[in-house]
This record gives C-alpha cells, sequence and structure tokens, in this order.
C-alpha cells in the first residue's frame, strides 16, 4: 500500500472531475466539488494550497468515496 501524497490543489481537482465531480463553488481558498452516486449527492471541499497536506488529502479521499489506487489513476 502506497502512502497519500503531497499534491498542489490543481492536480487533486483535476483527478477528481476526471473521476466525475464538478466544481460548484469557490469561497476564499476553498472549491467546493460534488458528485451524484445513485441517489446521494457526495460534497467535498478541496482548499486551494500548494501542496494539499497527505493528511487533509487522505480525508477528501475518504469523503468523496474513492480509494488511493482510483484516484492515483485519474492523476
Amino acid at each position: 500500500m502506497s502512502k497519500v501524497p503531497s499534491l498542489p490543489y490543481e492536480r487533486v481537482v483535476r483527478a477528481l472531475q476526471r473521476d466525475g465531480w464538478t466544481v460548484v463553488r469557490q469561497r476564499g481558498s476553498h472549491l467546493r466539488l460534488q458528485k451524484r452516486v445513485e441517489d446521494e449527492l457526495l460534497k467535498v471541499t478541496v482548499p486551494a494550497h500548494r501542496p494539499i497536506r497527505r493528511s487533509t488529502l487522505a480525508h477528501i479521499l475518504k469523503q468523496a468515496q474513492l480509494d488511493l489506487e482510483t484516484f492515483l489513476q485519474r492523476l
């Protein structure tokens, strides 16, 4: 099992968009993304930081219900 990388927010947002997420708004230094899965609307907030800390990215992936291997393939 590989470790969660520390990446700039642009790469994280691009990878999430490739997985079907859409940016719905930005407020200050945070972007809000959402994705509809069956009859549930998933929402995540991505801080516009360079880089996003590994622990923060791990929480984002957990909220997005996305495993690390799938995320890394989307980079």
